[in-house]
């Protein structure tokens, strides 16, 4: 308690609440803009935070992914475009509220819900972390190998285009990782003769190549002005107040806290991510609801579902990365790189010796979903305004900004050509079907990975590896679900595709009769 007491004073500087606005303000507007991520606006505000203190740095992270995840609800209702993919299970509900008059209650009912599954994860990451964080005391190299590898897999096999697909990607990324000196040898690897490489390829600039750079490319591919009509008429259009009346808000309670607790859990599910969370939560919504006819046709409770969900998947996703440093999502990798960036390493020393950064850093993305919800209230409707401005003008500001990002982590114009090459290299990935999220996972993973296998022969010693692995408990579960994490994907894969298959014969032996 003692802790928490210096955490909360911490917070109370100017510096901690500049960044608090920043974050929840620049979320709101990155998650409204269709295309647009919150891995994406994480990846872009990263290098801002090089000449920060970790505690305003981090709290600014972490508070623009969780705001940019309720973002994306805000055009989801009013234009029926989900400006994140967390977002799209509220696309239909919202939509057809709005064009019942009420896309105004819509949004309120989403800021709300939206801010207290954000809060609920934050107190879920306060209570369960720390204990959680002395399990890794019980960690050795080889556990931490496995643990690195389990992200991987679980990431992979949740990416869309298939197991193998979402595996390959994790295998360039960590073909990638190597890149630079050895440390165990000492010798150059992958470097063709380039001093510029023998230090491996700087975090910032890859992950900005991936992530903005790409969508950038795939914006460009169909350079069209926003609908700015459209947009206009929808908030045009918003009327009465924003807060629906407190017997049916009371009746949003349970949903709202059945959904944050769905996506808490699915937050803990290494790379599971929003979308998933939401599309559960909202599935058990319907199957529970006393009106679920309404589901789809304009229901507040469906909003109030996948809203809470998908933003306590934040709150969930950041417990693994903590303690164990698996991120839960695909952002979530990205704020490990910050973590590692400011000097904090995942494990029991963030809650023992770096406590006082961590717990600030908790209790701040705490704080920033209450201000979501409040500053939502006010300025939701202004915020999808952001959408007319014509992707002209927002593509090369984003370059401009990834140039910028790029060069200030070394002052080098190399890791602009490094952001550039990624940049292009993410494009064609995300033509063929290949997800980069594995690939950014990889490259941070990867160098632990590999040095916890090495220690691990070293404290193997004479012993046979396999053996060495298999006498230790923990290794045989972490082993288990790694082979879970990437058989079951197969098997529902081979599921689904002879499902579809017996749909297509039935529709064939159909029409046979038809004809």
């Amino acid at each position: 308690m003692d802790i928490i007491i210096e955490s909360f004073k911490s917070l109370l500087t100017m510096d901690v609440f500049i960044a608090l606005m920043v974050g929840v303000i620049g979320g709101m507007v990155i998650g409204a803009l269709p295309g647009f991520t919150a891995s994406m606006g994480v990846t872009l505000l990263l290098p801002v935070t090089f000449g920060m203190e970790a505690i305003p740095a981090l709290v600014m992270l972490t508070a623009l992914y969780t705001s940019a995840i309720y973002g994306g609800s805000i055009t989801a209702i009013l234009i029926h475009t989900p400006g994140t993919p967390s977002s799209a299970a509220t696309a239909d509900d919202g939509f057809a509220l709005t064009q019942q008059g009420h896309g105004l209650q819509a949004l309120g009912v989403s800021t709300i819900c939206s801010g207290l599954g954000g809060f609920a994860s934050g107190i879920m990451l306060l209570l369960i972390a720390p204990p959680l964080a002395k399990l890794s005391l019980m960690f050795g190299p080889a556990e931490y190998f496995l643990v690195a590898i389990f992200g991987l897999t679980v990431i992979g096999s949740l990416c869309t285009g298939g197991v193998s697909k979402g595996l390959l990607s994790a295998a360039i990324g960590l073909c990638i990782s190597c890149i630079g000196m050895d440390e165990q040898m000492g010798f150059p690897r992958y470097t063709f003769g380039n001093v510029n490489l023998i230090g491996g390829l700087a975090s910032i600039p890859v992950l900005i190549g991936l992530f903005s750079i790409s969508q950038v490319m795939i914006m460009a591919e169909d350079v069209k002005d926003a609908d700015t009509k459209l947009v206009n008429e929808a908030i045009n259009n918003l009327k009465g107040k924003i807060l629906l009346p407190a017997k049916e808000m009371a009746a949003l309670i349970i949903p709202t806290l059945r959904s944050s607790i769905i996506g808490i859990i699915v937050g803990i599910l290494p790379g599971a991510g929003g979308d998933i969370g939401s599309y559960v939560s909202y599935n058990v919504g319907k199957q529970t609801s006393k009106h679920p006819e309404l589901y789809g046709k304009g229901s507040y409770e469906g909003i109030a579902c996948s809203e809470a969900a998908n933003n306590a998947v934040t709150g969930g996703s950041l417990i693994p990365l903590i303690t164990l440093s698996v991120p839960g999502s695909a952002t979530a990798a990205i704020l490990l790189g910050g973590f590692l960036m400011h000097g904090l390493v995942p494990g029991n020393l963030m809650f023992t010796e770096q406590a006082g950064i961590t717990y600030p850093i908790i209790i701040g993305f705490t704080i920033s979903n209450i201000l979501l919800a409040i500053l939502g209230l006010f300025i939701a409707r202004y915020v999808a305004k952001i959408t007319t401005i014509s992707i002209s003008l927002l593509a090369p500001t984003i370059v401009v900004l990834g140039v910028l990002g790029s060069y200030a982590v070394n002052l080098s114009m190399f890791d602009v050509f490094v952001m550039a090459f990624f940049g292009f290299f993410g494009y064609i990935m995300r033509k063929t079907d290949l997800t980069v999220a594995p690939i950014v996972l990889a490259i941070i993973l990867g160098p632990i990975a590999e040095k916890n296998l090495v220690r691990s022969f070293v404290v193997a010693k004479s012993m046979p590896i396999v053996s060495y692995y298999l006498s230790r408990p923990i290794n045989k579960i972490l082993l288990v679900l790694i082979a879970i994490s990437i058989v079951i994907p197969i098997i529902n894969n081979y599921r689904y595709k002879n499902k579809a298959l017996k749909l297509s014969e039935a529709n064939s032996s159909c029409e046979a009769d038809l004809d």
